[in-house]
């Protein structure tokens, strides 16, 4: 067998990567694996233009392994994700995704099971998009109902998640646009600027 690679992302400086290191130890450790070839990244998932990952892709190749916890470890685009996929499995690279057992290239290797990677991603995809429809549905339909009862009080704060954060300081530090970070988001330019605003002055205090 090749080299393993162990590919960590946190998406900012501040965060702890302590929880992949966890998990990836007790896969080496089960596996057998010894002094595995650890990468992390402290950087958006939104930019595939990092230090550790394009290393990654310039020094794998046939017969290595390539570990991460989560398949957004690699990018939280899934169009991105899927190529960069297909980037290291055409090096003649396996790679396991230990949250999801199914995603393990190395229990297949023909045609069915390349079928079985590419369906997975896809609906990973389809369905990372379909909950932020679903989301701004159910956002509409509140409004909706509130409107009708009288109780609407316009628009309400806007919650700041881990994913928002990521994007933001993707954002800040020159790696994406602002076009591209409401693609991510999926928010519209008013939206997109009144939650920067609402997440510097709630940061600056």
């Amino acid at each position: 067998m090749g080299k393993v690679f162990n590919y960590i992302r946190v998406s900012s400086k501040e965060q702890n990567e302590a929880r992949q290191v966890e998990a990836m130890n007790k896969f080496n450790k089960e596996n057998g694996f010894i002094n595995p070839i650890e990468l992390i990244d402290k950087s958006s998932g939104t930019n595939t233009n990092r230090d550790q990952l394009q290393l990654l892709l310039k020094v794998v190749g046939k017969g290595d392994l390539v570990v991460i916890k989560s398949i957004d470890r690699l990018s939280r685009n899934y169009k991105e994700c899927k190529q960069l996929w297909e980037e290291i499995t055409s090096k003649g690279a396996d790679i396991v995704v230990i949250d999801m057992p199914m995603l393990d290239t190395r229990q297949y290797k023909d045609l069915l099971g390349n079928f079985i990677s590419d369906l997975i991603l896809s609906v990973l995809g389809y369905v990372a998009e379909q909950e932020t429809e679903f989301r701004k549905q159910r956002q509409a339909e509140g409004i909706a109902i509130a409107k009708s009862k009288g109780v609407y009080k316009g628009r309400k704060k806007i919650e700041t998640n881990d994913n928002f954060i990521e994007v933001y300081n993707s954002w800040k530090q020159g790696n994406i646009t602002a076009v591209k970070a409401m693609e991510e988001l999926g928010l519209k330019k008013n939206t997109f600027y009144r939650r920067v605003k609402e997440y510097e002055e709630n940061n600056a205090k």
